[in-house]
């Protein structure tokens, strides 16, 4: 193999190595769909995500495009990856400890609450508007904390715990909201058969079956539940990994739960999201101007995210510590605090996928598009803004 493919390997290798390798990975891929969107290769963007892709197996048939199965179908193995990173913080990580626990809780609240309010205040009139209001709420984990790690070892360990923590509960949250308000006419038929299915992932997990298969057997056959019920089909991946066993017998037997985790980040941090981050984020430029970024829906999520999410973060983990409920760890100061306040600004993924809940069905495409520029500024201001920020507050 020449040297130059051997220097590409070992530069490749060393990339994926970083913490902040997902974050570029997201940022490029969407960089690249706002590119094609906008040149004469549009067409063919656009062509590439409306592919019907149908499955037919005797009654069943499942027929979407393209960009729904990536929805619908490779979202739910990230939120399955969430799921199992939830267990296995609620059962023996920084979750598990209540104290650990109070302050990011009250900071993803205080977070998810102003941005939803802040939109809903300026799209009140517009009950198709309002369907958004939950899109500044979410917090993209990877861009987060990806930025916080280009930081490195200048980042106090209570600080990236801090804020790991808020962005699992706010993952949490979001998969609440998903399940309660964005949910369409429910098939009965449907829901006993994902009823059923939790009965037996129930009967393998309290008999603590080892084997993997049996459980992605029957997760796929909750997953095509609950795609065809009405609820969300990425619900279905969340649900299945709160039965993946994660407790073992002995100190030497693999934990099946932590197994699968460590085996799914790459892919889903790698590929899964970056080809979602691809499909979602093409928005034509064509015709926009400051007024467009003017419009109600887009500045509700602007505002929401780079004005609710820092006032709520600090405000509700002020009203935390000086109530006595919580309290500031000891390595980290309120300047950073603020700093981090600003990275949960970074929606993203989570804004994107809970706004195409929102607006896909009576959505017009000016709505869809409005939704993704409102989504794609607000979370590079507060980026941009919490990466200098951070710069300056952080220990040299």
């Amino acid at each position: 193999m020449p040297p130059s493919t051997n220097n590409f390997i070992n530069f490749f290798q060393e990339f994926l190595k970083k913490e902040s390798a997902s974050g570029i990975l997201l940022m490029t891929a969407a960089i690249l769909a706002i590119i094609i969107a906008n040149s004469p290769l549009s067409e063919l963007y656009e062509n590439l995500l409306d592919v019907p892709v149908e499955i037919k197996i005797g009654a069943l048939h499942i027929a979407k495009p393209l960009i729904l199965w990536i929805n619908d179908g490779l979202m739910a193995i990230f939120f399955f990856l969430i799921g199992l990173e939830l267990k296995r913080e609620l059962v023996e990580g920084e979750l598990s400890e209540p104290k650990k626990i109070i302050l990011p809780a009250f900071a993803a609240i205080g977070g998810m609450l102003l941005p939803a309010i802040i939109y809903a205040s300026l799209n009140w009139d517009d009950p198709a508007a309002l369907k958004g209001w939950a899109i500044p709420a979410a917090t993209d984990i990877a861009f987060a904390l990806g930025i916080l790690a280009v930081f490195g070892k200048r980042v106090p360990l209570s600080l990236k715990i801090f804020l790991v923590s808020l962005a699992i509960m706010d993952d949490m949250g979001a998969i609440i909201i998903i399940a309660i308000f964005y949910t369409s006419e429910l098939s009965v038929t449907s829901l006993i058969v994902a009823i059923a299915s939790l009965f037996i992932l129930a009967f393998f997990n309290f008999n603590k079956l080892k084997n993997l298969t049996p459980y992605l057997l029957v997760g796929l056959i909750l997953w095509v539940a609950v795609l065809k019920s009405g609820v969300h089909a990425t619900l279905a991946g969340v649900v299945l990994a709160f039965f993946i066993p994660l407790k073992t017998d002995s100190k030497d037997e693999r934990s099946l739960s932590k197994t699968l985790e460590h085996d799914l980040h790459g892919s889903v941090s790698y590929v899964i999201i970056p080809i979602f981050a691809f499909a979602n984020a093409g928005v034509p430029l064509e015709g926009l101007s400051i007024n467009s970024l003017l419009e109600p829906i887009p500045l509700g999520i602007i505002l929401g995210l780079f004005f609710g999410k820092q006032i709520g973060v600090m405000l509700f983990s002020f009203i935390a510590v000086k109530s006595g409920i919580a309290a500031l760890p000891d390595d980290i100061n309120w300047k950073q605090l603020y700093g981090v306040s600003f990275l949960c600004g970074v929606g993203f993924t989570m804004s994107l996928f809970i706004g195409s809940l929102a607006f896909e069905q009576g959505g017009t495409e000016a709505t869809l598009m409005n939704d993704r520029l409102g989504i794609l500024v607000g979370s590079a201001l507060s980026a941009l803004v919490g990466y200098f920020y951070l710069n300056k507050v952080l220990p040299k």
